[in-house]
């Protein structure tokens, strides 16, 4: 599983590392893509496998099915982790979320991790930590906390 929040650089040639903790969980390659909330996805191989299920279950026939598959499958992209733990982000994607200035925050989220513009997550977070006490309230409703 992954977790935790990490801050890194990302350098000229829009490299960034991969903090340890996650290389063995991640593999030699990684698929990142298009995410929600302005932020990027970064799948294992294995948890993309299962993404790559899930959406051919969707019917052609829903606009909202054949939305998401066109926003998700055109910005993904294979990328190998090299020797020293570092991938290459896209640059299309990394202009796409605003990490153009040399700073990124990588953060687990179970099967994925998902790279932010620093002040974009740190706004992202600020405004769930106001609200977090009301979404365990309707998650506990749902019977997951």
């Amino acid at each position: 599983m992954l977790y935790g929040e990490y801050r890194h650089t990302i350098d000229e040639k829009r490299r960034v590392a991969v903090p340890a903790k996650f290389r063995k969980e991640l593999g030699k390659k990684v698929v990142i893509t298009h995410g929600l909330d302005n932020c990027l996805f970064i799948f294992p191989m294995e948890s993309w496998g299962k993404v790559v299920a899930k959406m051919e279950t969707l019917s052609l026939g829903q606009s909202d099915a054949r939305a998401f598959g066109r926003y998700l499958f055109a910005g993904a992209t294979d990328v190998e982790v090299d020797s020293l733990g570092r991938i290459l982000v896209p640059d299309f994607l990394a202009k796409a979320v605003g990490i153009t200035d040399g700073k990124a925050v990588l953060i687990g989220v179970h099967d994925r991790l998902e790279m932010w513009n620093e002040s974009s997550w740190d706004a992202y977070k600020a405004g769930v930590s106001s609200k977090a006490d009301t979404v365990a309230e309707k998650l506990s409703a749902l019977g997951v906390l």
